[in-house]
C-alpha cells in the first residue's frame, strides 16, 4: 500500500519507513471499519441511544451508552494507539531529511504566489494549550531556522490518517465544499477567495482548480506549515498567497473577498474564537459575498455525534464536542448576517464517484451565509 505523492516537496521514505507507515494505515482502516460495525450494532440495541420522540440523544447520553462497552473500549484504545504511532513512525523519517526539505522549500520562494510570515502573531490559547491531534509539539513548534517539519510531517500523516479517502492530493474536503457551493449557488464565480486555517493548503488546491481566474489567499497561524504549504503549492504549479494570520482578526481590508471558506477549522478553535471568526468573515466579505465553513460534524446523527465527542476527549480536539451544541444560525446572526441569508446543510464527501458517503467516519456540517 503506497503512501506517496508525486509533487517535488513531498518527503521521501525508505523501504522500511514505507512499510511501517503502510502498516499503520492498514491498522487504522481495520480499526475504523470494526468501529462502525460494532458500535452501530450497540447503538441500535441500547435504549440510551434513542429518545422516545425520535430525536438524536445528546453527545453525553451517547457517551454513557457506549463508554462501558468492551467493544468500544477496544476501538478507543486502538484509535488512540494508531494516532500516536502515526507520529512515532513518520516523525523520524521527516527529521532525517529535514535539511534537504528546508533547502528545497527555500528554493521555491518568490517563484509563484507569495509567502508572508509575521512573528508577532501569537498562538491562540486553544492551540497552545494542547498537542493538537496528539502531535508532539503541535503544528507551531519551530525546530530550526526556516523550519518545515510540521508541514512535511502533516503531508504524510494526513495521508495515513485519512486512509486514502481524500484523494491523491488530499484535497477531498475542499472538493466537497466546492461541490456543495456549486449545488446551492450555481452562479458563484468568486474573484477573490480566502481560505481560513489552511494548514499546508490541502483543501486550498480545490479552489485553485475550480476557480482558476480567482486570486486565492490562505492563512494560518503556524509558520512551519505555511512555509511547507507555499513550497508545496509552487511545486504543484498553484498560485496561492499564504500569510501568517489569526482568522479571528486579519489585516485584510473591509470587503476584500467574494468567498471565504474553511474546512475543519471551527472545531480547532473555541467558543469565543468561533464568534470572532464569523464576525471577521462578515467584515471581510464584499456585499453579496459568501461565507462557507465546513466542519466534520453532523449533530443529528448518533454515530457521528459520538465519534466527535470521542475526538474531543481522546484526540486532543477539545472543541469538537461542544461545537455540536452550538447554535450556528445564532452565531451567524450575531456576526451581522441576516437570518434569511443563512443556510445549514450537510456536505457529502465527493472525491470519487462513490466511496465516501457510506463509509465516512463522520459527516460534514456546512455553515453558509451571504452578506
Amino acid at each position: 500500500m503506497r503512501n506517496n505523492s508525486d509533487h517535488a516537496m513531498f518527503p521521501e521514505a525508505t523501504h522500511d519507513e514505507q512499510s511501517a507507515q503502510s502498516f499503520v494505515k492498514t491498522l487504522r482502516v481495520f480499526t475504523t471499519n470494526n468501529f462502525h460495525a460494532g458500535n452501530t450494532a450497540i447503538l441500535a440495541d441500547n435504549p440510551l441511544s434513542r429518545r422516545p420522540d425520535g430525536s438524536c440523544p445528546s453527545r453525553k447520553e451517547l457517551r454513557k451508552a457506549l463508554e462501558d462497552e468492551p467493544q468500544n473500549k477496544w476501538w478507543s484504545s486502538m484509535m488512540r494507539t494508531t494516532q500516536e504511532v502515526l507520529y512515532d513512525t513518520v516523525g523520524p523519517s521527516i527529521e532525517r531529511q529535514l535539511p534537504e526539505l528546508i533547502a528545497r522549500a527555500n528554493s521555491f520562494r518568490g517563484t509563484l504566489g507569495s509567502l508572508t510570515l509575521d512573528d508577532s502573531v501569537e498562538m491562540p490559547p486553544y492551540l497552545a494549550a494542547v498537542d493538537v491531534h496528539c502531535k508532539p509539539g503541535s503544528y507551531q513548534q519551530e525546530m530550526t531556522e526556516d523550519d518545515v517539519f510540521a508541514g512535511a510531517e502533516f503531508d504524510r500523516t494526513y495521508r495515513l490518517y485519512s486512509m486514502g479517502r481524500l484523494g491523491p492530493n488530499l484535497d477531498g474536503m475542499g472538493r466537497t465544499l466546492v461541490a456543495w457551493l456549486k449545488d446551492h449557488f450555481s452562479d458563484a464565480g468568486p474573484r477573490r477567495i480566502l481560505d481560513m486555517g489552511c494548514t499546508v493548503g490541502h483543501s486550498t488546491l480545490a479552489y485553485c482548480d475550480h476557480f482558476p481566474d480567482a486570486e486565492i489567499h490562505a492563512i494560518d497561524v503556524a509558520a512551519t506549515c505555511l512555509r511547507y504549504g507555499h513550497a508545496r503549492a509552487v511545486a504543484m504549479g498553484k498560485e496561492i498567497h499564504f500569510s501568517q494570520q489569526n482568522a479571528e482578526r486579519t489585516n485584510f481590508d473591509d470587503g476584500s473577498f467574494d468567498l471565504i471558506v474553511s474546512t475543519a477549522l471551527l472545531h480547532e478553535t473555541s467558543r469565543k474564537a468561533i464568534r470572532a471568526i464569523h464576525k471577521e468573515c462578515h467584515r471581510l466579505l464584499a456585499p453579496g459575498g459568501l461565507m462557507i465553513h465546513m466542519d466534520n460534524i453532523v449533530p443529528d446523527k448518533a454515530l457521528e455525534k459520538y465519534y466527535c465527542d470521542w475526538m474531543a476527549r481522546f484526540n486532543n480536539e477539545p472543541y469538537m464536542g461542544a461545537l455540536q451544541d452550538e447554535d450556528m444560525v445564532g452565531i451567524c446572526v450575531q456576526a451581522g448576517f441576516d437570518r434569511d441569508n443563512i443556510q445549514l446543510g450537510e456536505g457529502i464527501p465527493r472525491f470519487r464517484d462513490k466511496c465516501l458517503a457510506e463509509n465516512r467516519a463522520y459527516g460534514n456540517l456546512m455553515v453558509c451565509a451571504r452578506k
